[in-house]
């Protein structure tokens, strides 16, 4: 039973319709992978009884010949993403207890191709932070470590439970939401692919709001192809979602030729950042000789406003937040702290209810759209965003593509960075500014470092471009040949 959880999505599907094996069973063997990984504290909660009816209507349906796209796959879906009858915290206090009783788009559109829950992620607080280490139901723990050692490391975040229960084979797959590189920046410390959609592809009705410009849903997943499995039935237009846009959905496994030929990469000089390790500089070069040997050319290009982009997002980002944040007051939903009055019971409430990273956000959110600093500091982020689109828009027109290490870093130690909200900020540098301009990116293992952790590639696209994306992704995905396996699966086998 459990090597049937070291089937990707695509190859579990094919099993399936080829009755090598039953959905039950696939769906039993990551069920009990899920129980023996509780110290990765990947899952919040876990469904085994909805799991396993779900299961049996797939192999009614598979065997009646009435299989959908994804019949009987298990996935994972993060805790920002409502699940009408299953408990939906945003890894808050605030929203302990809280079940909605409706279904996002996002995940009613997976169920309806067939696939299976297993089960809501843990994430970051509100999908706050880069390490999973703001839950306020303790952090994840990434089955990765480095060679001879016994440190916990961080999986990424916020999708960080999403990341690590793909790594760790607790699921086909997940989904993830990426606001400032919050699918990509985990999926590259985690070993596996995680791709952002360009914003408005997929819908966020349902999906706990963040920052509500920059939010965007996605998946992760062990593979290129099984990422285009789950965004082909993740993408559409949603008439609830305001922001949502009205295209057709592509095929998307029709780009997987492994085919690079003809395409033209950039390669911004500006992401040569002073202090980067020489392990992800010596990476980054390596997926140019691999692209540029699958056909593609190579060109330097220049994004001259990236240097503003942390500090951009790090005050639209917060802005935002601030004003959904606002909604939880302890009137309506989730967690009361009584006062002696409305004002002292909402203050009780919030202050117990978020912990600090949420409240340091909201605070500088609310900051910066103060009478006398909204013009000083968010109306200039939000030229800075303008000036940073128009660098993409121009790029290109020479290029098709651009390629980028996915975060400064391998995974590093949990608590390492906690009391340096700075460089915990650095994180993102690298996959910010694709979320300030509302374009696709996705990131590929591609190698490891001296210690032996996981280091990821970013490729970066024109807006609903994700097929290109996809298609140099699968030709970068197929040269790196990545088949390293977390330690922690060694262990437990």
């Amino acid at each position: 039973m459990s090597d049937l959880t070291a089937l990707g999505l695509c190859a579990a599907a094919a099993g399936l319709r080829a009755r090598q094996f039953s959905a039950q069973e696939l769906n039993e063997a990551h069920l009990q992978a899920i129980e023996q990984a509780e110290d990765l504290n990947a899952y919040l909660v876990t469904t085994p009884e909805q799991a396993l009816a779900m299961a049996r209507e797939a192999d009614r349906r598979l065997a009646a010949g009435e299989a959908r796209p994804l019949e009987g796959l298990p996935l994972a879906i993060k805790d920002l993403f409502c699940t009408k009858g299953v408990a939906t915290t945003a890894a808050s206090h605030i929203l302990e207890g809280f079940t909605p009783p409706y279904e996002s788009t996002v995940t009613a559109q997976l169920w309806e191709a067939g696939a299976v829950l297993l089960g809501k992620t843990n994430l970051d607080e509100f999908a706050m932070g880069s390490s999973n280490t703001t839950s306020h139901f303790g952090s994840v723990v990434n089955p990765w470590t480095p060679a001879d050692s016994l440190v916990k490391l961080v999986p990424g975040g916020s999708s960080g439970g999403s990341a690590a229960a793909v790594a760790a084979r607790l699921c086909l797959g997940a989904t993830g939401t990426d606001t400032g590189g919050s699918i990509r920046q985990p999926a590259a410390l985690c070993g596996i692919v995680g791709l952002k959609p360009t914003y408005g592809r997929c819908s966020r009705f349902g999906i706990v709001a963040f920052a509500s410009s920059l939010d965007q849903a996605g998946p992760l997943a062990r593979s290129v192809a099984d990422c285009a499995l789950l965004l082909q039935h993740m993408a559409g237009h949603d008439a609830r979602d305001a922001t949502s846009a009205d295209r057709s959905v592509p095929d998307y496994a029709t780009a997987l030729t492994g085919d690079a030929r003809g395409l033209r990469i950039g390669i911004p000089k500006e992401y040569r950042l002073e202090g980067t390790p020489k392990a992800i500089l010596d990476l980054w070069q390596q997926g140019m000789a691999w692209l540029q040997e699958a056909g593609a050319q190579i060109r330097e290009v220049s994004l001259p406003h990236t240097k503003y982009a942390l500090p951009a997002y790090y005050i639209v980002a917060p802005a935002e937040a601030s004003s959904n944040l606002a909604r939880y007051d302890g009137m309506r939903f989730g967690l009361r702290v009584p006062g002696k009055d409305l004002i002292e019971t909402y203050a009780k409430t919030r202050a117990a209810g978020f912990g600090a990273e949420v409240r340091r956000r909201i605070m500088i959110g609310t900051y910066v759209l103060s009478a006398g600093y909204y013009d000083a500091y968010y109306l200039q982020a939000q030229k800075v965003r303008t000036r940073i689109k128009q660098d993409f828009d121009e790029v290109f027109q020479s290029v098709d593509l651009i390629l980028s290490p996915t975060a400064p870093s391998a995974a590093f130690g949990i608590g390492e960075k906690q009391d340096d909200p700075i460089q915990m900020y650095l994180n993102d540098v690298f996959t910010v500014p694709a979320n300030l301009a509302g374009l696709p990116g996705i990131s590929v293992p591609a190698g490891l470092s001296a210690e032996g952790l996981p280091l990821g590639l970013q490729l970066i696209g024109r807006p609903f471009d994700e097929p290109t994306v996809l298609q140099a992704a699968h030709a970068l995905e197929r040269a790196a040949n990545f088949t390293a396996l977390p330690p922690y699966l060694t262990k437990a086998a």
